[in-house]
């Protein structure tokens, strides 16, 4: 396989996910990113540890969908991240989901 198909493979495996995350992300009400994933989720727990002097995260989730476009199913049942790093989480605004009236588009 050339450099060029493996670009095109990654280019169009990145258009897959992106309209895959597209069709999923009203179905859920949270999106919470990590230093190594972004996932979305309706219920999570964040956990804040400190041991010797050092500051790490538990986040679990349930029901959860990972941004992560080498595994053949992003839809997982529960998640347990661990991380030093910073943990982004927010709540999804439902109506920024919605396209606008005049835009066009059919639903």
């Amino acid at each position: 396989m050339s450099a060029e198909d493996l670009e095109k493979y990654e280019t169009e495996m990145e258009l897959k996910l992106y309209r895959e995350y597209r069709d999923v992300v009203g179905l859920f009400r949270y999106v919470i990113e990590t230093e190594r994933r972004f996932y979305l989720t309706n219920d999570y727990e964040m956990q804040v540890h400190s041991v010797q002097g050092e500051v790490f995260f538990e986040v679990t989730m349930a029901d959860a969908w990972v941004w992560d476009m080498y595994r053949p199913a992003r839809f997982v049942r529960q998640v347990r991240v661990l991380t030093f790093k910073d943990v982004n989480i927010e709540e999804l605004n439902k109506s920024d989901l919605d396209l606008p009236e005049d835009s066009g588009f059919k639903r």
